[in-house]
């Protein structure tokens, strides 16, 4: 007997149970929320927008930011992004909802998938706000230039190209690293094999995790599968960089980070804010990453222990975070269980971490010996660990740069603007940027340097695009050549405020992005070249090792 075919979205639609309006009144609290954070039970959480919710207007005006609660267990199946949309299981996933749709989302999909609304105020103290136009505005006019120019958001042949190369250089030297009859010769493979490692990591793995290397579910799921190839699991890094790095980056839970230093013991997962970006504070131990952690007395050497130490990033990857996150379904303050809750991923997981370290260390000791072997798996890794880090810790840790706290009253100020208060974003030498590009482009404005003669729009300093905007930095800005050496990472700003945009597209809207900055006073740092950027990150981290508060 034939299996019946997938549903498809619109047989879900049309399916969809006939006492919706009965289940939009259910109301849900985190607790239950957070219960539905499997794949095969999957809720989650977006904020009301007039578009999704009639009773939007009357919940903002009391201030009671609603939720609505969709149930997105069938749909993933049918989902145009795959089962990305998964990760979001048992979460507030307003942050994913708005930055992996530039073009928006049907109104009729999110209506039928709605299966209540959440209790008033369950995400009042989140750190972002979207009550701004500079968003909805910047995702329009992106969306406009790569129509303009007949690019697909997605990946095309440019980005598959590369990928073919990339993955053939891997392969190659690592078979070379394997049959060398000289070790020398099998050393030099090493190298290569860990170069051409890192460039899988950042210009086919981020873009298939990221559902941006293709249109196809297939392909963007074989690419994500490559950084499980070079070693690593695909599952852990979707957990850490898209749904701790990319929606709160550079934001720090202070109180849990206080509670950690008086009780000396982690608290448990429904006690923790997701809220807090685990790059600052996690990836790398013995580093002072944050201004709002504490300094200990080496922290004042760390600009000079930094490059060896970022070399270990991916050995500590594989051998610890990897196997730590899937037996204990959790990443720090991040539940796992959208990706590990699943038995099919589970031993994808274990397979593939079998079969790389037969083929990545396994077959260099066979044909070389431990000692040699071992060295050869060590040096590739170190090799690309040192890459990686160079091209990541530069965009969000280096001179200039803000920061945001959760939870803490350091930074709490009123906005003049719309009399709230807010926590400014703020360097680590405790200025807030955002006020000087506000006055710059008022100043343009009143001086008649700009056409609009209208008042600068108001954006808050807390609005989730302009914080992304604060807390990044470019390098060779606008560059075709390091924008596809880098993976789009020399164009981190794009990269935050549209992660489903394949990086290929990125320098093509580079110039949107900057100007729309310009013009609602938000700020848009970016550095002449790597060069110049790597000497600021470690002069910042010089800063950071000697300064106790920003």
């Amino acid at each position: 007997m034939c299996n019946p075919p997938p549903p498809t979205t619109s047989t879900l639609l049309k399916n969809s149970s006939s006492d919706a309006a009965t289940k939009s009144d259910l109301v849900i609290t985190k607790a239950e929320l957070a219960k539905h954070n499997t794949p095969h039970s999957a809720w989650c959480a977006i904020h009301s927008t007039p578009r999704t919710n009639a009773a939007h207007s009357a919940s903002a005006s009391r201030g009671t930011n609603s939720h609505l609660v969709l149930d997105i267990t069938k749909f993933a199946s049918v989902h145009p992004g795959g089962d990305l949309i998964l990760l979001s299981a048992g979460k507030d996933a307003t942050v994913l909802f708005e930055t992996y749709h530039p073009r928006g989302v049907p109104t009729m999909i999110i209506k039928k998938l709605q299966i209540g609304v959440m209790a008033e105020n369950s995400f009042q103290d989140s750190f972002y706000s979207w009550n701004s136009e500079f968003y909805t505005t910047l995702k329009q006019r992106v969306v406009n230039r790569l129509e303009e120019r007949g690019l697909s958001r997605r990946g095309s042949a440019e980005i598959w190209i590369k990928a073919l190369f990339l993955i053939v250089g891997f392969w190659t030297c690592l078979y070379y690293m394997i049959s060398s009859s000289s070790y020398g010769n099998a050393l030099v493979a090493s190298v290569g094999m860990g170069t051409f490692a890192a460039f899988v990591g950042t210009c086919i793995q981020h873009d298939g995790n990221h559902g941006a290397f293709a249109k196809s579910k297939l392909l963007n799921k074989m690419a994500g599968w490559t950084l499980d190839m070079i070693g690593a699991s695909a599952f852990t890094w979707e957990i850490q960089h898209m749904l701790g790095h990319h929606p709160y980056t550079n934001v720090l839970d202070v109180v849990e980070e206080e509670r950690k230093e008086k009780e000396r013991e982690d608290s448990p997962l429904e006690e923790k804010d997701q809220e807090s970006d685990p790059d600052v504070f996690s990836s790398f131990p013995l580093m002072r990453m944050h201004p709002l952690h504490p300094t200990s007395w080496y922290h004042k050497y760390q600009h000079l222990y930094a490059p060896p130490l970022f070399a270990l990033m991916t050995l500590a990857k594989v051998f610890q975070q990897d196997f730590e996150v899937a037996t204990s379904k959790r990443l720090y303050h991040i539940d796992a269980n959208g990706r590990y809750g699943s038995v099919w991923n589970v031993v994808r997981f274990w397979t593939m971490k079998a079969i790389t370290m037969v083929y990545m260390m396994g077959l260099p000791v066979f044909y070389h010996g431990w000692l040699k072997g071992v060295g050869l798996f060590v040096l590739g890794h170190l090799v690309c660990g040192e890459l990686l880090a160079t091209m990541f810790i530069v965009n969000h840790v280096i001179e200039g740069v803000s920061y945001g706290s959760k939870g803490s009253q350091k930074g709490l100020d009123t906005d003049t603007d719309n009399k709230e208060n807010v926590v400014k974003p703020t360097t680590a030498m405790g200025d807030t940027p955002m006020e000087k590009t506000r006055k710059q482009a008022t100043d343009a404005r009143g001086h008649g340097e700009s056409k609009d003669s209208t008042p600068v729009p108001f954006v808050p300093y807390n609005d989730w695009a302009a914080v992304q905007c604060q807390t990044s930095v470019n390098w060779s800005p606008g560059s075709w050549f390091w924008n596809h050496f880098s993976g789009g990472l020399s164009h981190q700003i794009e990269h935050h405020l549209f992660p489903s945009i394949c990086h290929t597209n990125y320098y093509h809207i580079q110039d949107v992005v900057e100007s729309t900055c310009a013009e609602y006073g938000v700020p848009y740092q970016c550095e002449p070249n790597l060069w110049v950027a790597y000497g600021k990150m470690i002069r910042h981290l010089k800063f950071l090792g000697r300064s106790k508060t920003a």
